[in-house]
């Protein structure tokens, strides 16, 4: 959603700044209303990363546990499977034959899904991260301009 947002939100300021070229053609006027454009377009993302905060702290306060889990909860599956690999090498050395039928079996369960379904996790997953972090990175850029721009 905030890479929709930034086309969305660059596609309108864009077409504005190009306006303000033809609408202004005192070289001072046109800085101090591209200064004003700039100034909308960082409160208007300081406002969704606001909004966005509110809606991560909302889940993260929610009293149903699969909300306010789900994150950590699929970092807990991944250790405990980064875990099991240990105790799955004392069992091979004990017995490679048993051993072998748990790989077996494990691995035709995990065939058992539709490889649709992994690339749909996967790409939501690593959509969600990117995401995330180009929100951080954008936060941390609009602060910047709004420190610059309010430092007398």
């Amino acid at each position: 959603m905030p890479i929709i947002d930034s086309l969305i939100t660059g596609g309108v300021f864009g077409f504005l700044g190009k306006a303000i070229d033809k609408i202004f053609p005192d070289p001072a006027e046109k800085a101090k209303a591209r200064a004003l454009l700039e100034e909308a377009q960082v409160r208007g993302d300081i406002d969704r990363l606001g909004a966005e905060l509110q809606v991560m702290l909302a889940e993260a306060k929610s009293q149903d546990k699969w909300t306010s889990r789900a994150r950590p909860s699929f970092l807990y599956v991944m250790y405990t499977m980064i875990l099991f690999s240990l105790v799955m090498g004392v069992v091979y050395a004990v017995n490679p034959t048993v051993a072998g039928n748990i790989t077996v079996g494990v691995r035709a369960w995990l065939n058992g899904i539709p490889g649709e379904l992994w690339t749909l996790f996967g790409v939501g997953y690593l959509g969600y991260t990117g995401a995330r972090e180009y929100g951080k990175k954008k936060l941390v850029e609009n602060l910047g301009k709004i420190a610059t721009n309010n430092t007398p």
